[in-house]
């Protein structure tokens, strides 16, 4: 039988034709704004307040916030210090002479050594942290002793840094990423997160990542290997996490510090290296922690927390004095080959109970937590010659011109123990409309040092005090948040710097106290979030000075700091978020001699803008500007201010049913030159800031 043809009109075939096409189109469309909202970058206005537990920022009479995953993403950021710059209240610069991060908020430094890894002091690599590893980066503004403890380094006064290890979230994910940072560093990372179990009560995170070749300072390499798995169970009133991690770094040819004689040289190429070819920075790193939380009941917890690291390091490190303003002739310094081991515990325990008391209600916190460290360690120096900043000469490592420990096993050379109890209790007025925070913490710190020359005892201290902790937080609306704090705290004591011309050479001085005064606000509207700050904060200053003849480190006048902060971050429009905000500082000794390193003035504005008219494509941008700093005690050498711009882009799309994010940013896109910061006490010396750099990077997620 023959079939008589049937005519359909037109429009109709092809609306047949298309239906399956518009199909894919509306589901890559879902994927993209999924992944494109997925990817936004933000801050969390909250974080770990330490004894007070997980809080948001408008319940807490301090200053806090959280940098997420996906800026570390999004910025391919190689150090922690690259996430902290997008903070307009923290500048990153180096403590030693190697590549040793340390940090400046409100004016005082932050070493590698007291971040934090999951509230605990001592886990963190103390030198350089790989950013791959962690979920959120938390920075808290002002004292933070009675919240964590003194911090075993004896820095972190003007802020604490705390890194959460990444762990398994609600929902399954798998990404892969390969990224390129400018001249030849190339690398990629994988994270695999899964939850099991009848009710998801079991969760696994396996993440990794491993980077090499040159950056964009000439000769500078950098190899980064890091590994992380992470387990965690959260069923009933029980609730548990093991979190373990492993980090290797290498650098080589890292541009080193430049010691001032007298006067602050022209600053080099923005890609100029002045380091010895022989020099080199090698860290490895094994640490974790162990969380614990039971439900006593539904208004009471035990918790329980340890952690321990295991870090082994070694390097030649150099530097460049310049003696010759005009053309640029100096000499290495004493160049050294320093062998370090450190191993570290903590642990923390404590009880939270939430109640009601007639027309009040309580959180008491009472617990106690307990830090051992011991530092192995030798040292090398080279004898001195004769380079030039502009041109340097490349030579063989010099003679040794002194030595000190065992080059082949170091020997105990610090030991630390750090007790403490604290008790606090936050009481709730006007349905919790004014919260009224009081505390207190019995520190003890025992600190023994012992000589490079046979390892005997050579100082040791073991000082104890109760210092009390107030905070008043007043909330008139449910947006709107004023508050102000009073805190006392006992630090360990710096430790003076090895050097064959100072009488007390690596000797740990005596446990100091702090005190912290500040009244804020803070204020949400919708997605954006405000606060403002004013702060002072005084403790007993550290310097050189001459005892018979002999030059001693020690404790000099009264050290006060002084500023405002405000900051601003969030979605001020649809599509375009902002993170910025400006700090004020004024930093000086009661003797009248400048604070080195403390800019008057600093300043971010990071911009992303989700662009309406091409779906899935994100322009993205950022201005840091830091203000003058004195580069010596005296004031009479000052830094210029400086100011870099980033530019970059994003872009996602579909292949199949995956999301693929490219980036590319170019940071300093003006290549500019400049002295970042100045540090060190006894011998001022700066770091010059990071050239043109290009990031690209590619992403999918399964």
């Amino acid at each position: 039988m023959r079939h008589t043809p049937t005519f359909l009109p037109a429009f109709v075939i092809a609306a047949v034709l298309a239906s399956p096409a518009l199909a894919q189109e509306d589901d890559d469309n879902a994927i993209i704004v999924t992944a494109q909202r997925n990817n936004a970058t933000e801050v969390i206005n909250g974080g770990n307040a330490g004894v007070l537990g997980d809080k948001p920022a408008e319940d807490l009479p301090f200053s806090i916030r959280s940098f997420d995953e996906s800026l570390i993403y999004n910025q391919q950021p190689l150090t922690i210090g690259d996430v902290l710059d997008n903070d307009p209240t923290v500048r990153t610069t180096y403590g030693f002479g190697n590549a040793a991060e340390q940090f400046v908020i409100r004016g005082f430094a932050l070493f590698g050594d007291d971040v934090g890894v999951n509230g605990l002091y001592g886990i963190a690599p103390r030198q350089l942290i790989a950013p791959e590893l962690f979920e959120e980066v938390q920075v808290l503004n002002g004292a933070s002793a009675f919240l964590n403890g003194a911090a075993p380094g004896g820095s972190g006064l003007g802020g604490s840094v705390n890194l959460q290890l990444k762990r398994a979230g609600n929902d399954d994910m798998a990404r892969a990423t390969a990224n390129f940072v400018g001249d030849a560093h190339i690398g990629g990372s994988f994270d695999v997160s899964r939850r099991f179990g009848a009710g998801n009560e079991f969760g696994v995170r396996v993440n990794g990542a491993y980077r090499d070749g040159e950056v964009s300072v000439d000769r500078e390499d950098r190899r980064t290997q890091v590994l992380g798995a992470a387990f965690d169970y959260d069923s009933g009133p029980l609730r548990a996490a093991l979190d373990l991690a492993y980090q290797e770094v290498r650098v080589d040819s890292l541009r080193p510090k430049v010691t001032l004689a007298g006067f602050i040289p022209v600053v080099p190429d923005s890609d100029a290296n002045y380091a010895q070819d022989y020099t080199y920075t090698e860290l490895r790193d094994i640490f974790g922690t162990l969380s614990l939380e039971y439900d006593l009941a539904s208004n009471v917890m035990l918790y329980a927390k340890a952690g321990a690291r295991d870090g082994d390091e070694e390097g030649i490190y150099g530097g460049i004095t310049v003696t010759d303003a005009l053309t640029g002739d100096g000499t290495s310094g004493f160049h050294s080959f320093i062998p370090y081991e450190q191993s570290n515990e903590e642990v923390e325990a404590g009880i939270r109970a939430g109640f009601d008391l007639g027309s009040t209600t309580h959180e008491i916190n009472i617990g106690g937590n307990a830090i051992w460290q011991e530092d192995r360690t030798a040292y090398d120096f080279f004898n001195a010659f004769a380079t030039n900043l502009y041109d340097p000469v490349q030579v063989s490592p010099q003679p040794t011109a002194f030595v000190g420990g065992d080059l082949d096993d170091p020997f105990p050379i610090t030991k630390r123990e750090l007790t403490s109890l604290f008790l606090s209790d936050t009481i709730g007025f006007a349905n919790d409309s004014i919260l009224l925070t009081g505390g207190v913490r019995y520190q003890e710190i025992q600190v023994d040092s012992f000589s490079y020359f046979g390892g005997a005892l050579a100082t040791s201290y073991n000082e104890d005090r109760w210092t009390p902790a107030v905070g008043l937080v007043v909330q008139p609306t449910e947006r709107l948040s004023f508050y102000a704090n009073y805190i006392e705290a006992l630090q360990q004591g710096p430790t003076a710097p090895v050097d064959v011309s100072l009488g007390n050479s690596g000797a740990v001085l005596a446990p100091r106290v702090s005190e912290q005064y500040e009244i804020g606000g803070k204020l949400a509207l919708g997605p954006v979030f405000a606060s403002i700050a004013a702060y002072r904060i005084e403790r007993p200053g550290e310097g050189v000075t001459t005892e018979g003849g002999q030059q001693i480190f020690g404790y000099v006048g009264e050290e006060r700091h002084e500023g405002i902060e405000l900051t601003l971050n969030g979605e001020v429009a649809p599509g375009l978020r902002l993170i910025t905000g400006l700090s004020l500082n004024d930093a000086d000794f009661d003797t009248g001699l400048e604070v080195i390193g403390v800019p008057d003035v600093t300043f971010n504005a990071n911009a992303e803008w989700d662009l309406p008219f091409l779906p899935g494509a994100t322009f993205t941008g950022r201005v840091t500007h830091t203000g003058e700093q004195a580069a010596d005690s005296a004031g009479a050498l000052m830094l210029d201010s400086w100011t870099v711009v980033d530019l970059g882009a994003r872009y996602v799309f579909a292949a199949g049913d995956n999301p693929v994010t490219l980036r590319l940013t170019v940071d300093n896109i003006f290549d500019e030159a400049y002295w970042a910061s100045a540090f060190d006490v006894f011998n001022p010396a700066l770091l010059q800031g990071a050239p043109r750099t290009v990031k690209a990077s590619a992403s999918i997620s399964f």
